[in-house]
């Protein structure tokens, strides 16, 4: 039996390094996927997720979603989940929309285990910077999009 559980996110949705349904795109129903989560590390005061795509043509990329504040007993994130942050231009979850012609890009769906709570609604940036050395674990799943 192991000592601990691996950190782990994934979604019904799709499989990793597969085209993100158009349903959960900004092509389509801009719905964000369900996502699960598993094997928390001990000390997890809280979780938070973080979309992103780094191959956006901007200088840090383009961040769909920011969920904070979400329990660790949290097992399924969706858009009804946490406190919803801050994206690149808004807020909320915003689907994947490369530009057109600009070739398949990738999303990273990021969950990262905290040892302690997120004030506020950071970016992406922000809560990189501010929460770094809070990072007990993290995972990712990624999914592509092309349009």
């Amino acid at each position: 039996m192991p000592l601990f559980d691996k950190l782990a996110i994934t979604t019904p949705a799709f499989d990793t390094l597969t085209r993100i349904p158009d349903v959960h795109t900004a092509d389509g129903g801009n719905v964000a996927p369900t996502l699960t989560i598993s094997g928390l590390p001990d000390g997890t005061v809280e979780l938070a997720v973080i979309a992103h795509d780094p191959d956006a043509p901007l200088p840090h990329g383009f961040t769909h979603w920011t969920v904070y504040g979400i329990a660790p007993e949290t097992t399924v994130v969706d858009a009804s989940t946490g406190r919803q942050g801050p994206r690149s231009f808004g807020e909320g979850y915003f689907g994947p929309q490369p530009p057109a012609g600009h070739g398949r890009h990738h999303y990273y769906f990021w969950v990262y285990a905290l040892s302690r709570r997120v004030d506020g609604a950071p970016t992406r940036e922000q809560f990189l910077e501010l929460y770094g050395d809070a990072v007990l674990e993290q995972a990712r799943i990624v999914g592509t999009y092309e349009n």
